[in-house]
């Protein structure tokens, strides 16, 4: 549901204590970007984790590092083109297949869905900080990601909190936790929080084309111009075509 006049904008869900040294999974686009703004607000100490997949749209991954840079918190990326190659038929992972352009439905884009990728970007932030000690694992999933992306729904962040406990007994720091803080909020709520925080907005990246700029058709980019549109926040985006679907 959009936020309205009469809807208040939802808000990150509180954790249970002020982390010390965050894992952010970092894509270079607003929701991840957002998310590490937030966490670094809260007097987190920050480690960013991108990977490369083979996605058609590698060119976040220059835009996740600028975040990094801008927040002075270290930037891994995981080179995980092998495990890529075998992730066929989707829109971003297989130069076959279209990206699909038009408004974000959960039929259109369905072909974007890339088998098991926020289970196994989690699994490698985990890993991550259990050896370097973080204190908690983090990823910038929403509300709008629910009917596409069954592992960005709230059973699924219930599992992998269930799973890490079993898999890493023993070895975790005290208080560790896996968040989506982000997990009721709609793109246009992050937008809200994102301007109050100051983010740099123009320094994201969220197109699937993968081009220079971005294409303003693909659905990511309807979504993006529409959040910005109900947020109320000034779009610095460049898109190389206006995205008008889905924007009356």
């Amino acid at each position: 549901m959009t936020a309205t006049a009469t809807t208040p904008a939802a808000k990150p869900q509180p954790l249970a204590r002020l982390p010390r040294h965050a894992v952010v999974i970092a894509s270079g686009g607003l929701d991840s970007t957002v998310l590490a703004y937030w966490l670094k607000s809260l007097g987190a100490q920050l480690t960013l984790l991108s990977a490369d997949y083979g996605q058609r749209h590698r060119i976040e991954l220059h835009y996740a590092a600028l975040v990094g840079a801008a927040l002075g918190a270290q930037h891994q990326t995981v080179d995980l083109t092998s495990v890529g190659k075998l992730l066929s038929g989707s829109a971003l992972t297989d130069p076959d297949v279209e990206v699909p352009a038009g408004h974000y439905t959960d039929t259109s884009m369905r072909t974007t869905v890339v088998p098991h990728r926020s289970a196994l970007l989690l699994d490698v932030a985990i890993g991550l900080a259990v050896a370097t000690g973080a204190d908690l694992v983090a990823f910038g999933a929403h509300a709008g990601d629910h009917p596409i992306y069954p592992d960005c729904r709230p059973e699924f962040v219930d599992a992998i909190r269930r799973a890490v406990l079993v898999a890493n007994d023993g070895f975790l720091t005290d208080g560790f936790a896996v968040a989506a803080p982000f997990i009721a909020m709609t793109k246009a709520d992050i937008v809200r929080l994102g301007a109050e925080l100051s983010v740099p907005f123009a320094a994201t990246w969220s197109c699937y084309r993968g081009h220079q700029q971005h294409c303003g058709t693909c659905g990511t980019c309807v979504e993006r111009a529409e959040a910005f549109q109900v947020a109320g926040v000034e779009d610095p985006t460049g898109y190389a075509e206006a995205p008008g679907r889905g924007l009356a």
